[in-house]
């Protein structure tokens, strides 16, 4: 590997103001399949892919050949509003800032297809990216470190000269077991002590937060060649 420093970053929450979106959209599909999970609990696993989500919220039990059918009908729901998807503050600013420093960004998410287009043209900032990392490279999703190994592999970096920045449990878990700098993001809704406990190295309000507090976080501790 060389000597590259990879910026790792999710997506969902972490980027684009997505969550509680995808939070409604799981909430419909399940209830028009007749499960009824609050939306408390389906915030808590939103991170996860979907079918490990269905795991984390149903019973193991169920009806498995339906799992299809629900992740379809979230994937319906939630397409309706691609084209009102936000960035969160800061987030374009961030990816230039730390491409502009000679840092390989690296988009990592389970979103692919017409899901990561629409994200990607709400945070408008591709011309900083150097590569993007989806759960179909890989054969475990977070909090694997199955989606972090193949990002690093795609821009030959090894763990210690990484960073990952995301907004859920799943994410710092991932971090930690890939042997990588993990920075959780409170935008994405999940308190503090929770990504902490998961293995935040640090945690801001959200990508403006962390734009402001670039020098003293995590990413200044891997120095650049």
């Amino acid at each position: 590997m060389t000597r590259n420093r990879a910026a790792l970053f999710d997506v969902d929450g972490t980027l684009a103001d997505t969550n509680h979106l995808h939070v409604v959209s799981w909430w419909e599909a399940l209830r028009q399949h007749g499960h009824h999970v609050p939306t408390h609990a389906i915030h808590r696993a939103i991170g996860l892919p979907g079918e490990d989500l269905l795991d984390h919220l149903l019973e193991e039990d169920r009806d498995r050949d339906a799992d299809e059918v629900l992740s379809t009908a979230h994937d319906t729901l939630y397409a309706t509003y691609f084209d009102r998807i936000a960035a969160l503050d800061g987030a374009a600013d961030l990816l230039r800032t730390l491409a502009g420093a000679g840092w390989k960004v690296v988009l990592v998410t389970s979103a692919k297809d017409r899901e990561l287009d629409a994200l990607r043209r709400a945070i408008d900032a591709d011309d900083a990216l150097t590569d993007t990392a989806t759960s179909d490279d890989v054969e475990q999703g977070k909090p694997a470190p199955d989606p972090l190994y193949h990002a690093l592999e795609l821009v030959g970096t090894p763990p210690e000269r990484a960073v990952f920045v995301g907004d859920t449990v799943w994410d710092m878990k991932a971090a930690a077991r890939a042997g990588v700098a993990g920075i959780g993001l409170l935008c994405g809704g999940i308190p503090r002590g929770d990504l902490e406990g998961a293995g935040a190295a640090a945690v801001y309000g959200d990508p403006a937060a962390l734009l402001a507090d670039l020098a003293d976080s995590p990413f200044s501790a891997v120095v650049s060649d």
